[in-house]
């Protein structure tokens, strides 16, 4: 016997003919639905439109067309059929053929909700399509038909949701908000409801209400995807705590969900807890040992504790994993820097500007600032190298970007020519600057403490107290401004009453702190150490973290030699917070001196002298420390750098007292050297 395999459309065929043959005689006239037609021609549609669906072919979408056509012919009212004609044109994406059909079905049955879904169906698909008003329409004709299906089925909890949507896109927050209520009554625990109604909230600005409406969820009943969310607008509150509390119980629930405990691991950061983030980042590369993104984070933690080596070792890692990655090579960057690299820190920082630029000039917001970033890095580079030419021309390219960064990119320049002891360069800069932009304030309080530097102390004042406002932070800005330049001019008691006038504007904790700060610096200037201590013990009172305040105080305590295991703990806080700065390092090195660990000091001495090399005052300590180590060429050498860089400094900078000092330990460093020359001529083996 042969079997002989029958395919669906045969199979099809055999039925309605069959059907066909049984049906009933019908008075001719009378025109009645042809109901063994219609479902025969369906029949064949049907395995038409799967077939089309199956393999893509548009013969078989064009025939399952005329087959609904001619079921439609044998039974013009049948909803099904509408229906069914008018979803096909939707799923074969000829929108205007299934918005004809939906309406044509609308038209005849007013209150066919499957028809009015379809129709908002095909209109949602649309939308983004067009422009300007078409998109509007498009729009406004969703809207209208969305809200006819909530009248028709006012129990639909998915039609609610998306008539809150399409009312979020027309900027009709009240109607969002009314139709997510509603949804919210339908399915008072429902996810999507509880995410609809945060992000409406956040769209607003409203984070914390956001917050609230998914904090309101018990505990037991929230999902991983609404604790995921709460995380994340807990982040933007800068709430880390509570951030943290919800990713924890997203991982609770999802172990797995290498999102979550990324999220968590920045928002341990966020929370100073940089012992836990580490330890979060290596559960993501014990799942992942490539996820560059953890790799760049654990890296980013090991330079924040000074292991450097290690940081580069994992940035490598996961520069094998991706290319042209703006947040590797910066990292990359500020490692190189850390280990004194500068070549090829410098060259990072320059890939990640290469990687980043734009083919029109035209930026973002977001790559301004990262463009900032890159210069502002690039250039700080190019200053600890002592090339300031390309140290300024970074700082162009900063200033070309418009805006605040023209004052921050002059103002970086003015300072660039100040490390070089380009004095002119300097004054020219910011009297440029002052010249270009008249009302701005920095501009021109910059150029008047270059006025100051330049013995125009009167012309320089003048300027400055002309940037008054009337309003205290800004009034109290320019006051610090000018005690600065009448304690560079050594006119303390002015300096002094100038800072004491500020007392009354400052405000905050931190204001206060830095008043006292400030009084501070200028007494211990004039070597009044012990009012100069009260002042800083009272700034760090107020403020116990001020980086600024541990390393002044501490070097002034070191200088005079006493209390120096505080000052040591106060210095070490400074360069934890600051690791880079040359100042720091100088004061660690001379804390260090004073207490005997010379091998310690001339470690940190070095570190210091490579990051700000044209530091007078630096190369004399390293100088002191380096003769203190038997290292008496060293130090000679040390000296000569020393006293050319006192040669070409500002008087404020240039004690004297201080040259003269450094002077005389080089003019006996030499004597002693050429005598140890003499003595080994002569086959001594001792200086």
């Amino acid at each position: 016997m042969t079997l002989v395999r029958r395919s669906a459309l045969a199979i099809w065929i055999a039925v309605a003919t069959s059907a066909m043959a049984q049906k009933p005689a019908v008075n001719p006239a009378v025109k009645a639905p042809d109901h063994a037609s219609s479902y025969y021609h369906y029949g064949l549609a049907k395995v038409y439109e799967n077939q089309a669906q199956q393999s893509g072919r548009q013969d078989y979408a064009t025939q399952a067309i005329e087959q609904y056509k001619m079921a439609l012919d044998a039974d013009p009212d049948s909803r099904v059929l509408s229906n069914g004609l008018a979803n096909l044109y939707f799923n074969l994406g000829r929108v205007r053929e299934a918005v004809d059909a939906a309406k044509a079905q609308v038209a005849r049955n007013p209150d066919d909700a499957d028809a009015h879904m379809l129709l908002g169906r095909t209109y949602l698909r649309s939308l983004g399509n067009g422009e300007g008003q078409q998109s509007q329409e498009i729009l406004n004709a969703a809207i209208s038909e969305y809200e006819t299906i909530a009248r028709l089925k006012p129990d639909n909890l998915e039609t609610h949701l998306l008539l809150g949507q399409l009312y979020g896109l027309a900027h009709d927050s009240a109607k969002s908000e009314e139709q997510f209520r509603i949804a919210q009554k339908l399915s008072p625990g429902s996810e999507e409801v509880t995410l609809s109604l945060a992000r409406l909230y956040s769209e607003q600005g409203d984070l914390k209400h956001a917050a609230k409406v998914i904090a309101d969820v018990p505990v037991d009943d929230r999902t991983p995807r609404m604790n995921f969310a709460l995380g994340s607008i807990y982040d933007q509150l800068k709430q880390p705590k509570d951030a943290i509390e919800a990713y924890r119980e997203v991982l609770a629930e999802d172990g797995d969900n290498q999102d979550a405990k990324k999220a968590l691991a920045q928002s341990l950061l966020a929370d100073g807890q940089s012992d836990e983030a580490a330890k979060v980042y290596a559960q993501i590369l014990k799942g992942d040992r490539q996820d560059p993104q953890a790799l760049i984070r654990q890296a980013e933690l090991a330079r924040q504790h000074g292991k450097y080596e290690e940081a580069l070792r994992l940035l490598q890692k996961a520069n094998a994993q991706v290319s042209n990655n703006l947040e590797l090579e910066y990292n990359l960057g500020l490692v190189y820097d850390a280990l004194g690299n500068f070549d090829e820190s410098a060259k990072q920082f320059r890939k990640a500007l290469d990687d980043s630029a734009s083919a029109d000039g035209k930026y973002q917001d977001s790559d301004l600032v990262n463009r900032a970033m890159f210069l502002d890095r690039l250039a700080n580079v190019y200053r600890e190298q002592g090339k300031t030419s390309d140290a300024v021309a970074a700082y162009a390219e900063m200033s070309a970007l418009g805006g605040d960064y023209q004052l921050r990119g002059t103002d970086s320049t003015v300072d660039a020519y100040r490390d070089a002891h380009d004095w002119k360069s300097a004054l020219k800069t910011a009297e440029d600057a002052a010249k270009a932009m008249p009302t701005n304030r920095e501009a021109q309080l910059t150029y008047a403490r270059q006025l100051g530097d330049a013995g125009k102390l009167e012309e320089g004042i003048k300027l400055a107290n002309a940037q008054k406002t009337g309003k205290p932070m800004e009034d109290r800005e320019v006051a610090f401004v000018v005690a600065d330049m009448q304690a560079r001019a050594k006119h303390w008691k002015e300096a002094i009453a100038t800072v004491d006038a500020t007392e009354p504007l400052a405000k905050k904790p931190e204001e206060k702190a830095f008043t006292y700060y400030f009084r501070g610096s200028i007494l211990e200037r004039q070597k009044m150490f012990d009012q100069a201590e009260v002042d800083f013990r009272k700034g760090l009172a107020i403020d116990p973290n001020s980086a600024s305040i541990q390393n002044d105080f501490g070097f002034m305590l070191a200088e005079r030699g006493v209390k120096l295991d505080e000052a040591l703990t106060m210095v070490k806080k400074a360069v934890a917070y600051d690791p880079q700065n040359g100042a720091y390092l100088d004061s660690l090195a001379w804390v260090y001196y004073k207490q005997g660990q010379y091998a310690l000091a001339e470690q940190f001495a070095r570190k210091a002298a490579q990051r700000q090399p044209n530091d007078p005052s630096i190369m004399d300590h390293l100088g002191e420390i380096e003769a203190k180590n038997g290292k008496l060429q060293a130090a000679v050498h040390s000296w000569e750098m020393s006293v050319a860089l006192y040669a070409t400094a500002l008087p404020p900078e240039a004690d004297p007292a201080d040259v003269a000092k450094v002077q005389k330990k080089l003019e006996t460093a030499r004597v002693r050297v050429a005598h140890s020359g003499a003595a080994k001529e002569g086959g001594a083996t001792k200086e």
